[in-house]
Parts: C-alpha cells; sequence; structure tokens
C-alpha cells in the first residue's frame, strides 16, 4: 500500500482549511447583501464550525504565508460575518419583536418607564443605541485582533468602552437591555471562535 509523504498530507490539510475558511468569507459576504436569508447565515455559522473542528486536526504550524492568509479571513469573518449571526439570534430569543431602527439602533417606546407591553406597543418609537451595527463590526475587529494577538488582557478595556458608552441608555427599556446583552455575547463568542482558529493552527 502507498503511503504518502507527511508533508504532503500536512499541506492537504491546510488546503482544506483554507479552502473552509474562505468558503465562511464567501458566505458572510452573501449573507451581508442578503441579510434576510437565514439558511445562509446557518451554512456560514457551519462553515466555521467546520473550519475550527478541521484547524485542531492539523499536526504542525503553517509557513508564514498560510497563516498570514487565515489570519485575515478569520479576523474580516469576524467582522463581516458577526451581525448576521446576531440579528439571527435576537429574531430567535425575542421572536422578532426586537425592531431595529434606520441607524443600526433599537426602537422602543418613547415612553417606556412603567408602560406595560401593549401599552408600550401602542406608544411612538424611539431609536435608542444607535450605531450598534458599526459598534459591532468595531468590537468584533477588536475582540478577534487583541486574541490573535495573545493579549487578552485587552478584553477588559473593549467591554468597558462598550459599557460606559451604552451605560446611559440601558435603563431605557427592557428589550434594549436584553438586545445589549444578547447581542454582546453572540458577538464575542463568534470572534472568538474566528481567532480560535488561528490559535489552534499554531
Amino acid at each position: 500500500m502507498t503511503t504518502f509523504p507527511f508533508g504532503l498530507i500536512d499541506a492537504v490539510l491546510w488546503l482544506f482549511l483554507i479552502l473552509g475558511a474562505s468558503a465562511s468569507v464567501v458566505l458572510a459576504i452573501l449573507v451581508n447583501r442578503r441579510p434576510q436569508q437565514r439558511p445562509l447565515v446557518y451554512a456560514m455559522a457551519g462553515a466555521l464550525l467546520a473550519t475550527l473542528l478541521l484547524a485542531t486536526m492539523l499536526p504542525i504550524s503553517p509557513n508564514a504565508a498560510a497563516g498570514g492568509i487565515l489570519t485575515i479571513l478569520m479576523i474580516f469573518l469576524a467582522v463581516a460575518g458577526g451581525g448576521a449571526v446576531v440579528t439571527a439570534v435576537l429574531d430567535i430569543a425575542t421572536g422578532g419583536s426586537v425592531l431595529g431602527g434606520t441607524h443600526g439602533g433599537i426602537l422602543v417606546a418613547a415612553n417606556a418607564h412603567g408602560a406595560g407591553d401593549l401599552e408600550a406597543a401602542r406608544q411612538p418609537k424611539r431609536e435608542v443605541m444607535r450605531g450598534g451595527v458599526t459598534i459591532g463590526m468595531l468590537e468584533r475587529l477588536s475582540v478577534a485582533a487583541v486574541i490573535v494577538a495573545g493579549y487578552p488582557e485587552g478584553l477588559a478595556v473593549i467591554i468597558a468602552i462598550k459599557g460606559v458608552g451604552r451605560f446611559s441608555e440601558l435603563g431605557e427599556a427592557a428589550e434594549a437591555r436584553e438586545r445589549f446583552i444578547i447581542g454582546t455575547l453572540v458577538s464575542w463568542l463568534w470572534a472568538s471562535t474566528c481567532a480560535g482558529v488561528v490559535l489552534l493552527t499554531r
């Protein structure tokens, strides 16, 4: 029986790893162009998990070129793909009741304090936590970057900046706090998973 050299097997595994990462990135681009296509989000998440599993099987570290390509792909995926995943999880968690505003925020009743659900639904809406889409992208970029760079202490700085910046808005309405907690956790989990693929190959 013919046996393949170890170097060839390793090269094949790395080829599949790069292809899996590339497929995840392509799906992320498609998801951003068609944000309502939930199957694309599931496919993107599945491709990332498959890439993560494959990364655990690699026997040796990459050369500089392969490692650089993988790092770029994973950081791009962390930034571009996380928003759709966060939106999908929020829709599932809230039953689609949390509406987004035109400036990347969340729509809540104009006078949400002390109002019941039915009363709040009838009230005029205003947008809080504006810029959530942009902040989420910067957040995932920062999380993935500090993990890949081997500086986990930076995570505390990131969450402190976000918490201080959003503190005054977290008391606006229950749905604002819910979205903040769920969105932050999902966003960090996605970015950490992308960064984890890079760390597993080192």
